[in-house]
């Protein structure tokens, strides 16, 4: 086991030889404690020599009854010399001394034990003649040197005991001898006592010497780890006195200021930190932060605090502590300081980045739901009402699929330029990813102010831009919700503005609409539907059924098919309900492609040349396997393509226009026909039917029900598109009839083709085989 190594502030006990200075069995740096002790007691020599020679004279003063003049002049004179030769050697040997060997000690012990004996011939003179009251004089005059002494020589007890005790001893005996007993036992206590007195003060002063001196050294110490610390690092150094002024300026903190370290000196603290700001009162809080933390007088680490120098703003990051002297006093501040500027930029990108979205610059989502959380807060607080809109891009993907992500890009920046030039105070437009966008209003009047604010947005968006000498067009969907009343939470008002946009794309696009309790249960209604359809396939759920498309005389052309579906879980659910939800999550490619099969395989059972029309959504016409899954229904069923026919909505070209263009040519070209399937009721560009090369149209019931009523309107639209299929050399399809005069009304009219209740409703495959088998197939209504 290892001994516990000494206290270095504290010493062991000094042993009496040690306090004596006989010897040097103690640590090395005794020495330079005995060197103070004589430097310290050479500063009273002087003093000491006058007080001797007072003595001296006293001394001579008691003899004059006892002693001869000769003889005390005598006397006096030897007492002068030998204090000249003392006071002589110690100049010579102690001045600017720093380490005192113990031969040097012992000479002066040499002398002040000659000194003493000097003293004592008067004592003994006394003594011989038998006067002891003269005797006893003398001594208390001496006594009074000795506590002079005492006084001077606390430092070095070994000058004390080597003057004092010789005379002590000799008195003592000589009083014995003269049978002097009580006055020999106080002088022989009174010297004892002394004696103590002083080496117990002299331990206490070397102690304290020695604690001084190893504080010192500390000290020293700490400051050349210090500035070894400042010099080999980054960071510098710093200081204050008690008034808050720089003292001890160091290089580097010169260097950091862009100053001479010499006019630096005595510059307030706080003023050169605050700059220009220190004439003007306004200062940031972390400069508050920091004088108050001085002027407590209280430590501080990794204060960042902003410093305005005449080469612009710079950030320094301060720690320091408050010192005190040795009486407990406060003399100022120490601390360390480093310029943190870079490395503060550094985490303001950072932090920008992780806020901020690096294509447009707008605040991304977690800015947008930090902001928004706020937002809710403030509302709740005040009783306001704030309103978060959730925007979605119409036609964005085709821009994307036609002309690269690029350009798409630039497309997107420049929606957000009109975004954030709609944006006022309160108003906070940002991008949460993709071609999705979203504005918090922080504080509104009420709904009618959110949805006339987002068909100025709609406006704004639906204008043409110019990209890289493209004109490009896109439209915007817009659902909102208002908090608290619609959610209290970011989570709540997010999820219920996202519903509000399901509703606005379910009606086409551009449009803007708000929140409705309603909308939750049909969000859940089409989770629910989501959640059963994935494994519908599977459960073989689906059906498929046909409704008979007729010849204006009567004669069977063919049957659509229809999709059904009886949920194990949810019954018969609608087509208007699962068919978006199939689209939505991307469920309907495998569907659609089930139906194909189906149909095609139930084709090539019916007789002639009837044909089977199947429908087609926009989703299945951006898989770029969907001809390959055409060619393969053709192959393995065995049906000619000429009996297959595609129907497709307008939409699909609003969605992705070259893309389905590319598709249907090859479908087109592999044979198949294709129809264009509830004509009039979308954006009816006459552009689709020209680049689609349909081979029939479609009229929407909604226009037959109108017709037969003798709607005007409704009436020219159909002769319209009767005579627009004619000049384009196409076939017109009539839907929704359900009556004989309806059917006599609509081929009066110049329809081609008809479809509805009247001739069939939706059955099952069987059933239309069924009709195939029947003798009457001609169906006579006018």
């Amino acid at each position: 086991m290892h001994s516990a190594a000494p206290d270095p502030v504290k010493p062991a006990k000094i042993p009496l030889a040690v306090l004596l200075s006989l010897s040097d069995s103690v640590a090395d740096d005794m020495d330079s404690v005995r060197a103070a002790q004589f430097t310290a007691s050479l500063r009273h020599a002087r003093f000491r020599v006058i007080v001797n020679l007072g003595f001296a004279v006293c001394l001579a003063g008691l003899s004059l009854d006892i002693a001869p003049l000769w003889a005390i002049g005598g006397w006096l004179a030897l007492s002068i010399m030998a204090a000249a030769l003392w006071l002589t050697h110690r100049r010579q040997r102690m001045t600017n001394a720093r380490r005192i060997p113990v031969a040097v000690v012992r000479a002066e012990i040499g002398y002040a034990v000659i000194s003493a004996c000097i003293a004592c011939i008067p004592l003994i003179y006394a003594t011989w003649l038998g006067n002891s009251d003269v005797l006893i004089k003398m001594w208390l005059v001496m006594s009074v040197g000795f506590v002079v002494y005492a006084a001077t020589t606390p430092e070095m007890p070994v000058l004390f005991v080597a003057f004092t005790m010789p005379i002590s001893i000799q008195t003592t005996a000589m009083l014995i001898w003269l049978q002097q007993w009580i006055a020999a036992a106080a002088i022989a206590s009174f010297s004892l006592i002394i004696c103590t007195m002083v080496l117990r003060a002299a331990r206490f002063l070397i102690r304290l010497s020695h604690i001084q001196r190893s504080s010192d050294e500390g000290a020293e110490t700490v400051s050349l780890l210090l500035r070894e610390f400042e010099d080999a690092g980054a960071d510098w150094l710093w200081q204050i006195d008690a008034t808050r002024k720089i003292d001890g300026v160091s290089p580097r903190c010169a260097h950091a200021v862009g100053r001479d370290a010499a006019s630096l000196e005595g510059v307030a603290f706080l003023e050169l930190v605050a700059g220009e700001n220190w004439t003007k009162g306004k200062f940031p809080a972390a400069i508050h932060d920091l004088a108050n933390r001085i002027n407590r007088r209280e430590p501080f680490s990794n204060l960042l605090v902003p410093v305005d120098l005449a080469t612009g703003r710079r950030w320094w990051e301060l720690s320091a502590s408050p010192r005190f002297d040795g009486d407990g006093r406060f003399v100022g501040f120490r601390g360390v300081g480093s310029d943190v500027t870079e490395r503060r930029d550094s985490e303001e990108k950072i932090a920008r980045l992780a806020r901020f979205d690096a294509l447009t610059g707008l605040p991304n989502r977690l800015y947008l739901n930090e902001t928004l959380g706020g937002a809710l807060e403030q509302a709740k607080a005040w009783r306001r009402k704030c309103a978060f809109l959730i925007i979605d891009l119409d036609r964005f993907k085709a821009v994307n699929d036609t002309l690269g992500h690029p350009i798409g890009d630039r497309l997107l920046a420049q929606v957000a330029v009109r975004l954030t030039a709609l944006c006022s105070e309160g108003i906070v437009a940002g991008r949460i990813g993709g071609d999705e966008f979203a504005v918090i209003m922080r504080e509104i009047t009420g709904p009618e102010a959110v949805e006339s604010f987002g068909r100025k947005i709609i406006a704004a968006l639906s204008r043409p831009y110019e990209v890289d000498q493209h004109k490009l067009y896109v439209g915007a969907s817009i659902g909102f919700a208002t908090g608290p009343s619609h959610g209290d939470t970011v989570e709540m008002l997010t999820r219920n503005a996202d519903l509000a946009l399901y509703r606005s794309k379910d009606r086409g696009g551009g449009s803007c609409h708000g929140y409705e309790t309603s909308l939750h249960d049909q969000a859940s209604e089409r989770r629910d539907i989501e959640i059963e359809l994935r494994d519908a396939l599977k459960r073989n759920e689906f059906e498929v059924v046909y409704q008979p498309v007729v010849h204006a005389n009567g004669d069977i052309d063919g049957f659509e098919a229809l999709l059904r579906w009886h949920s194990a879980k949810l019954g018969h659910v609608s087509p208007v309900k699962f068919i978006p939800v199939a689209e939505d999550a991307r469920l309907i490619g495998p569907i659609g492609e089930w139906v194909l099969q189906t149909a095609c395989r139930e084709a090539i059972s019916w007789p002639g040349n009837a044909k089977v029309a199947v429908n087609v959504s926009a989703e299945q016409l951006s898989d770029p396997n969907f001809v390959s899954a055409v060619v393969k229904a053709l192959s393995h069923s065995g049906l000619p393509a000429q009996r297959l026919e595609l129907e497709v909505t307008e939409s699909v070209f609003l969605r992705e226009v070259s893309g389905a263009m590319a598709t249907l040519e090859k479908i087109r070209s592999l044979g198949v026909r294709l129809s264009l399937d509830d004509f009039g009721t979308g954006y009816s560009s006459l552009g689709y039917l020209r680049m689609g090369q349909f081979a029939t149209i479609k009229v929407d019931r909604s226009f037959v029900q109108s017709a037969i009523t003798g709607a005007r309107e409704s009436i020219a639209i159909i002769r319209a598109v009767v005579a627009l299929a004619e000049s384009l050399d196409m076939a017109t399809t009539a839907e929704g009839v359900e009556t004989a005069e309806e059917a006599a009304a609509i081929v009066a009219m110049g329809c081609t083709k008809l479809q509805g209740y009247h001739f069939g409703r939706p059955m099952s495959a069987a059933d239309a085989r069924a009709v195939f088998q029947t003798e009457q197939r001609h169906v006579n209504y006018g």
